[in-house]
């Protein structure tokens, strides 16, 4: 594990102890200062720099000191996908993760004894986050902080929902039980190819001369980064038209899985994949993310075949379909167009939109 530690001038009394506790736990430290009792530092610097390094993933999670861990986790919580909460005693800081799942905690000097330091520090770093109605709450107020919310678990995956206005007002007409499978399957590929879009925003790029009709100049192009989309059958071939018409030199695998009536289990009845699928980003394509039984299975799979880097393209999303894949595969990228409330005694997800596969090639 590797801390993110800040603090400002009235938190750096707590500093040495928190150093002393993390390296006692063999716990790797990067430390963004202060690192002097400075009266002219601002705990808001502190705050932005220990946030961005956990909100970019280059530490798991932070530490923050000031005079009370107010202010200064205050300032933490503006930046997008943090959660910091101030806690001076193991009780709060219990709860705080186990509800919550704070990624920051701070602590202030003026509140918290250095001799109690330890014992909220370990209960907050061996407390297991709760999940279940914790989880959808948290991506809830995620939702609010822009378009597009990312949430990062522990296991390294994160979870991504699109809350663009595009997205979710084709994600409206698709759950309408008046829309045709026509404009299903239609809807369908246009959704997917507007979250592919935001998907691939971190594929690398590189310089290459071209000339245009009036000179030569540099262009940008994509390094080399192959790229397969594995269908989970029948369903999962709803998305594959619309992510083919922006990344057409894709590969595409398939996966046809179905339930066994007595076991409940997923049972694979097909797996085609690209000859090397250990060298590419793969995105498994499921869109209704409901126990998440198929979609782990389907993960699995990709695995014992060598594939490695592994991310599940949903359309909906539920909670327990999350905690599900989450709990096989920690490590899994999930992006959804909409976050539901539940599952019905059923298994589908709720308010949902029926059988995808069903609503997909009109076999209700």
């Amino acid at each position: 594990m590797k801390i993110a530690l800040g603090c400002d001038h009235a938190g750096y009394v707590l500093k040495s102890t928190v150093l002393e506790f993390l390296n006692s736990r063999q716990i790797e430290v990067i430390d963004f200062g202060a690192y002097a009792p400075d009266h002219d530092d601002d705990y808001p610097d502190a705050a932005f720099k220990v946030a961005r390094s956990v909100a970019d993933g280059e530490t798991h999670a932070g530490i923050l000191l000031c005079g009370t861990g107010f202010g200064i986790s205050i300032a933490a919580n503006k930046v997008r996908g943090i959660r910091a909460v101030a806690c001076d005693t193991p009780g709060k800081a219990r709860l705080a993760k186990a509800h919550n799942n704070i990624n920051i905690i701070a602590l202030g000097s003026t509140i918290t004894k250095p001799e109690e330091v330890p014992a909220i520090l370990d209960t907050w770093l061996n407390t297991a986050f709760e999940g279940g109605r914790h989880l959808r709450r948290i991506n809830k107020i995620s939702m609010g902080e822009s378009s597009t919310m990312t949430a990062r678990y522990e296991g390294g995956g994160k979870v991504t929902i699109f809350n663009h206005p595009l997205v979710q007002h084709k994600v409206g007409l698709i759950r309408s039980i008046e829309t045709t499978s026509k404009q299903f399957r239609e809807l369908l590929q246009e959704i997917a190819g507007l979250m592919v879009y935001e998907i691939t925003r971190s594929l690398p790029l590189t310089e290459k001369e071209i000339e245009t009709p009036l000179t030569k100049t540099i262009a940008h192009t994509i390094e080399g980064k192959k790229l397969a989309i594995v269908p989970v059958l029948r369903a999962g071939l709803g998305m594959v038209d619309g992510i083919l018409q922006l990344v057409p030199n894709c590969k595409v695998g398939h996966i046809g899985l179905y339930r066994d009536p007595e076991t409940l289990m997923p049972v694979e009845y097909y797996c085609k994949l690209p000859f090397d699928i250990e060298e590419r980003e793969i995105l498994v394509l499921d869109p209704m993310l409901a126990t998440g039984g198929s979609s782990a299975e389907a993960i699995t799979l990709i695995k014992k075949r060598g594939g490695q880097r592994i991310s599940l393209v949903c359309l909906i999303a539920a909670p327990e379909g999350i905690e599900k894949v989450h709990a096989v595969h920690p490590e899994v990228n999930i992006y959804a167009a909409a976050l539901d409330s539940h599952l019905n005694e059923h298994g589908y997800i709720v308010p949902g939109l029926g059988d995808a596969g069903d609503r997909l090639f009109g076999t209700k």
